[in-house]
């Protein structure tokens, strides 16, 4: 778990669009001290090819908000651990140029879902994601991005839902690249880990050290759910106004293993609605 810093670490997943220093404008106009972005478009195969004046542009404007701690959401179409070969291969290659890419722009963090077992086993599956991600080992050491597999949902047959799953990953391959995990709050709890008050939080956190071990989790995506507890379905919500509601987050900001975290939201309603859950943030943080 990452020390404890003098900056509060709370922003939201900014757009891209015009280059990706936009991003960061876009986060300093909403009052945030990070960020999350894609560096590529996430629903295509096609890499974006990062040049010298957009790099220099990020570089300006990383300099110029004082954002820190970005961190890089991989593409949606990536499966580390597919069964269909032509699928998992492109996978991998895609995930190659995710970390070029954050190489590039000196990112924090990548986070990645871990994969889908589709009509195979999710043993299986885990197995794929390890040698994939072992098949990185040389370019993650090339930069200073950590891997951040995250929490899912445990919709259809995605693998990730349990942290025994993110335990047996980590496990494989702390040795060999650096690696961690990010939290989603909606997906946790629609997991079937209980959020909903301090002490449910408390009790998940313990759980989570059991497990995995908190020196693992390096972040969160802060977002409510709007389907029940345990529903398996991934369904985002404006903080507090879901079915995790408002204690989870204030738990969450004030908690001495949680508060230095870095959190991004991806709450729907955009830039207004992302303004002021950060300011409702820090408000929770200052008490």
């Amino acid at each position: 778990m990452k020390k404890e810093s003098d900056i509060l670490l709370v922003g939201a997943h900014t757009s891209t669009q015009g280059g990706v220093h936009n991003a960061l404008y876009a986060g300093q106009e909403i009052g945030a001290t990070t960020a999350q972005i894609f560096t590529s478009n996430q629903r295509q195969w096609a890499g974006r090819l990062l040049g010298t004046e957009e790099i220099e542009a990020w570089q300006e404007a990383l300099e110029k908000t004082g954002l820190v701690d970005i961190m890089s959401h991989d593409s949606y179409l990536i499966n580390l651990g597919s069964p269909k070969e032509e699928s998992l291969q492109k996978s991998r290659r895609a995930f190659v140029e995710e970390i070029e890419r954050c190489h590039k722009l000196d990112i924090a963090y990548l986070n990645f879902h871990p994969g889908a077992a589709l009509d195979d086993t999710a043993s299986a599956c885990l197995d794929r994601i390890v040698e994939s991600l072992v098949r990185v080992e040389d370019l993650a050491a090339k930069g200073r991005t950590r891997l951040l597999l995250e929490m899912m949902a445990g919709q259809g047959s995605t693998v990730g839902h349990r942290f025994e799953h993110m335990a047996y990953v980590i496990d494989k391959v702390k040795e060999r690249i650096p690696i961690g995990v990010c939290i989603d709050t909606c997906h946790l709890f629609a997991a079937g880990y209980d959020m909903r008050t301090a002490e449910a939080c408390d009790a998940t956190l313990q759980e989570f050290d059991r497990v995995i071990g908190l020196e693992h989790l390096y972040a969160f995506h802060t977002n409510d759910s709007m389907k029940p507890f345990a529903s398996r379905r991934d369904r985002h919500a404006e903080l507090g106004k879901g079915e995790i509601g408002m204690e989870c987050f204030q738990f969450l900001m004030q908690d001495a293993r949680t508060k230095s975290l870095p959190k991004y939201l991806e709450t729907p309603g955009g830039m207004e609605v992302w303004k002021e859950e950060i300011k409702l943030l820090r408000r929770f943080a200052q008490r």
